[in-house]
């Protein structure tokens, strides 16, 4: 009989444990559905007190997979609505999650490469957003660079202002390397310092100085870097839910937020290695050319640079 009474105990301590935890599940799933959608409400209030419209709901085909070293690739592509450019990707980068190695980095392609885009010809890359959304880009990436993408996801650019302003009240700590003013709307000064959303839209976007596109692009990683690290540890964790709200409004994506959640709690874990980043072309593997009807355009070397890219995946 004592032997019964203790797995009837046993039993009842058990069944209290789970239900504690359910309950405490639960909790946390309420909380961070509420601070989602306080997230989306935010930003959507301030789209329309702007007048904006944020990125389009197109829901695009996306024929997307995993890589053949088992990383989930996701194509983020950057646009500016306030200046009609929606239809030509301004950022294209490749965000790279290795779960099993725990691992992320960062692509960069310059969008002036000359590449061929499958059913369209040779263009600069940038077009074949223009000329087949996010798909066509997943061809034409996987076409020259023989590498699979999972997810896409296309922000516009005031998402990453409301985003900055929203993590970080006090601002993104970085250093400006030099003075910038010029098609950015806002004046930036040489020094380290901290940036708001705007003037942060303005450091990654500046390019009229005489290495252009190249300084943008450095910057854009050099941004990226800075607010993963600065975005880093538990302290964060619970912000996640309100800060992919808040950016939801200004983002087109076939990823779910569960999917977010799970990637984006390991890429702001204080355990998480540095951001390895890369870009398409490396140096001295690429020379300028004028085509006719594109203009100027980065013509480069496939072959050094595929090795270079699949040596930077795996290593």
């Amino acid at each position: 009989m004592r032997v019964d009474k203790l797995h009837k105990k046993k039993k009842r301590r058990w069944i209290t444990v789970l239900l504690v935890f359910l309950v405490f599940i639960g909790a946390i799933a309420g909380y961070s559905y509420y601070q989602y959608n306080q997230g989306i409400y935010q930003s959507k209030e301030k789209i329309n007190q702007d007048n904006e419209n944020g990125v389009t709901e197109e829901v695009y085909t996306f024929n997307g997979k995993k890589d053949q070293y088992g990383a989930t690739n996701i194509l983020l592509l950057g646009s500016d609505s306030r200046e009609g450019e929606k239809a030509r990707a301004d950022t294209i980068m490749i965000a790279h999650y290795n779960e099993d190695k725990g691992t992320y980095k960062l692509t960069s392609i310059m969008r002036d490469s000359y590449v061929d885009i499958p059913g369209h010809g040779s263009h600069k890359i940038n077009q074949a957003f223009m000329l087949g959304g996010p798909e066509l880009m997943r061809k034409t990436i996987k076409e020259n660079f023989d590498i699979d993408l999972q997810y896409y996801t296309i922000v516009d650019f005031e998402g990453f202002v409301q985003l900055i302003d929203e993590a970080f009240p006090n601002g993104v700590e970085i250093n400006v390397e030099k003075r910038m003013e010029k098609m950015i709307d806002v004046v930036l000064e040489p020094g380290l310092q901290r940036l708001n959303g705007k003037e942060m839209l303005g450091f990654v976007r500046f390019r009229q100085d005489a290495i252009g596109d190249f300084g943008r692009v450095k910057r854009q990683q050099q941004a990226i870097q800075a607010i993963g690290d600065q975005l880093s540890g538990i302290q964060t964790i619970p912000k996640l839910p309100k800060l992919i709200g808040v950016v939801r409004p200004y983002v087109n994506t076939n990823m779910n937020t569960g999917d977010v959640l799970f990637m984006a709690k390991d890429f702001f874990s204080k355990d998480r290695g540095p951001l390895e980043t890369f870009r398409i072309p490396i140096e001295n593997s690429y020379q300028d050319a004028r085509i006719p009807g594109e203009g100027l355009v980065l013509e480069i070397d496939f072959e050094q640079n595929n090795e270079a890219f699949h040596q930077f995946m795996t290593q």
